[in-house]
């Protein structure tokens, strides 16, 4: 087993920045592509991003393309989301997940093909 435990959510000003953490345990944390999701009020979860095991390889969805960044510090098995520019909209709870054995990076995109997920953390941007 896996767990991932994030942090770093709260109440940010829209146009502002913050940055989440989701730290793993329990398992090679190398071993696993890392993904976060987001889940707004009222909507289903939607994939915001994800990495490859070494960092090297990013993903991101249109529509925090060029404003969020992933990265992982494998030394503290730890990835981030690194979130710029912020808007209302990004209101959601958002969480990380991990997958082993992944083929290609696009597959992160799949929910339902995480092994593990963390139990989420709220970011709420004001306007």
């Amino acid at each position: 087993q896996m767990q991932l435990v994030e942090s770093g959510g709260g109440l940010v000003q829209a146009g502002g920045s913050l940055r989440l953490s989701c730290t793993a345990s329990g398992r090679s944390f190398t071993s696993y592509y890392m993904g976060w999701f987001r889940q707004a009020p009222g909507k289903e979860r939607e994939f915001v991003g994800a990495i490859s095991w070494a960092g090297s390889s990013t993903l991101y969805a249109d529509s925090v393309k060029g404003r969020f960044t992933i990265s992982r510090d494998n030394n503290k098995n730890t990835v981030y989301l690194q979130m710029n520019s912020v808007k209302v909209e990004d209101t959601a709870d958002y969480y990380c997940a991990a997958k082993a054995t992944v083929q290609a990076l696009n597959v992160m995109r799949q929910q339902a093909l995480m092994d593990y997920w963390g139990k989420g953390t709220l970011v709420t941007v004001s306007s």
